[in-house]
């Protein structure tokens, strides 16, 4: 089945030490492919790094998820990386159980940290272990797809002008980090824009849809939530909590970008996001350490 086994070349490849190392918490990257004319034991041998030879089918089943990811302030609690909360909601949308395991340098397992470079969130899967939120996002899409929530793999092209949200998170990290008075006008400018960009888009999707439909998703559609609003979601609310720590709630995002807000209140009321949020006060302490 050579379209299987080059799915999860795509997906395996991104672990490989040659690849460019990400913090903790790290902002999605391109998904790299080589050739697929591998032989089957070096793609098994680039699975398993680090964990036990499988014998098991081609095509994973439920059960046996464990998720790695950033502790919070105590070192045991869940902490505050919006990659993993992205993960969590994927995982609560498709009702797959898993472990959950929150875990600092000193506690996170051997064969991670030799293995993966301790790279945050890990999905690992019975005997195999994915890193990087989009590639995770994009393993569960196409062996769980009930409900399909991608026509696209994100790891594709995360960067794809037709996609509304290009460029949101850095803008938000680097606002959300300065402390410097003379770089403060520039870093919110840099925001302002993404979020005129994220609020045009929803305001022409209102438009294009059918009369009184309130509760659109990025693609336009009633209760159709996506990949892209799994990952938007987290990083809004990191936004929302930091904004009013940090920034004396400018920008006013209900305001200045009513859009905007709207959705935030659709989207942070979604179940799959309530069952996977963590206080604010968790948000301040990473952004806190962050602005160091």
């Amino acid at each position: 089945m050579v379209f299987l086994n080059g799915y999860l070349l795509a997906v395996t490849i991104i672990i490989l030490p040659s690849v460019i190392s990400f913090t903790t918490c790290s902002i999605p990257r391109h998904l790299t492919s080589n050739s697929l004319h591998s032989s089957s034991t070096t793609l098994g041998m680039v699975r398993t790094r680090g964990l036990e030879t499988s014998n098991e089918g081609a095509t994973p089943k439920e059960g046996g998820m464990t998720l790695f990811v950033k502790a919070g302030p105590q070192g045991t609690e869940l902490g505050d990386c919006p990659f993993a909360h992205f993960i969590r909601i994927v995982l609560h949308e498709k009702n797959l159980e898993y472990e959950l395991r929150p875990c600092v340098q000193e506690t996170k397992p051997n064969w991670l940290i030799e293995h993966y470079g301790g790279k945050m969130p890990a999905l690992r899967h019975r005997k195999e272990c994915y890193v990087e939120s989009n590639v995770i996002a994009d393993y569960l899409d196409f062996f769980f797809a009930d409900p399909e929530m991608t026509n696209k793999k994100l790891s594709d092209d995360p960067d794809s002008i037709d996609n509304p949200t290009v460029g949101f998170f850095p803008a938000v990290a680097q606002y959300l980090k300065n402390t410097s008075d003379d770089e403060e006008e520039n870093k919110l400018q840099r925001l302002r824009e993404v979020l005129s960009n994220l609020n045009d888009h929803f305001d022409k999707i209102a438009k294009e849809s059918e009369e009184g439909v309130d509760d659109l998703y990025l693609e336009g559609k009633s209760n159709t939530i996506t990949m892209r609003d799994c990952s938007l979601g987290p990083q809004l609310y990191h936004l929302s909590v930091g904004i009013k720590e940090f920034k004396s709630n400018v920008p006013d995002i209900a305001t200045d970008y009513p859009a905007v807000k709207k959705y935030m209140d659709i989207m942070f009321a979604r179940k799959s996001f309530q069952e996977t949020l963590y206080p604010p006060e968790t948000v301040i302490w990473g952004w806190e350490n962050a602005r160091k």
